[in-house]
């Protein structure tokens, strides 16, 4: 077993969050789940076969006042956090000139002011003791231009932009950051998406990834070794990464990868696959 760690998530209530949680707890370690939904928290920590391991704390990551009394109460609860992951996030598509001002919001709010807050919260305590890892989520949106998804993709380039200078900044003070930067995750966010023609690129892909699949990357790599960014799958990742070098050319294949991101959308609303 994993020696003994305290984490505190966010987005617990659902898709990555909640697996995540789950496995780090049957693994032995303490988490602290967070969402803003009490409801879903509540009967995710009703079905939890973890006794002691878990405890729940509805929390809106736009708060400052409310991440400080998360780390309070993690720390009573369990002691102090080795651990935050900044997992919680909002996706609505949209094309730029048809997104209202609830979304705008939302993205900002949530995917960027939510992780800074998060970022800040934990530092503080980690850099006063010297030691702590902050995983923040971003996605291959990070990355890459990504039309139809301009606000999310917006609101994951600063979430890069921000884990990647404050992991310079923490560096020397015993604190690591990571940024983990997945494509589309089987997750209700990407069952969204599947009623939006706007998200036709989420599913260019050849197959979504599986949350089993962010585990082995948390698990194996991310927790053990605290690489400063991480990007998966490798071949979608190295496409991202050139159509962020040569965004011109990115534009010009960008048709090419929605056309086939509809088929699969319509192929998935017929009840067929996900895959590509």
């Amino acid at each position: 077993m994993d020696a003994q760690r305290v984490f505190l998530t966010t987005g617990a209530a659902s898709g990555i969050g909640k697996h995540l949680t789950t496995v780090l707890a049957a693994r032995g370690h303490k988490v602290f789940a967070t969402d803003v939904n009490e409801s879903g928290l509540a009967v995710f920590h009703s079905k939890s076969h973890e006794p002691g391991k878990i405890v729940t704390k509805a929390l809106n990551v736009t708060s400052a006042v409310g991440w400080e009394e998360a780390m309070d109460e993690a720390e009573k609860a369990f002691g102090p956090v080795d651990v935050v992951m900044n997992i919680a996030g909002f996706l609505k598509p949209g094309f730029i000139h048809e997104v209202d001002d609830k979304s705008i919001d939302l993205h900002i709010d949530v995917n960027v002011k939510g992780v800074i807050l998060g970022t800040r919260a934990a530092a503080r305590r980690m850099v006063a003791r010297g030691s702590g890892h902050i995983i923040n989520f971003g996605s291959l949106a990070s990355l890459s231009p990504t039309p139809g998804l301009s606000l999310y993709a917006a609101s994951k380039f600063a979430v890069r932009g921000l884990s990647l200078s404050a992991g310079a900044e923490l560096a020397g003070l015993g604190v690591a950051v990571t940024v983990v930067m997945p494509d589309a995750v089987k997750t209700p966010m990407l069952d969204l998406q599947v009623h939006y023609r706007e998200a036709a690129l989420t599913f260019s892909g050849e197959a979504p990834l599986t949350v089993e699949d962010i585990e082995k990357v948390i698990i194996d790599r991310v927790l053990p070794k605290k690489p400063l960014e991480v990007a998966l799958p490798l071949s979608r990742a190295l496409l991202a990464r050139a159509a962020n070098a040569a965004p011109e050319a990115a534009l010009a294949l960008a048709p090419t990868l929605m056309k086939k991101g509809l088929a699969a959308q319509e192929k998935i609303r017929r009840g067929g696959s996900s895959g590509g």
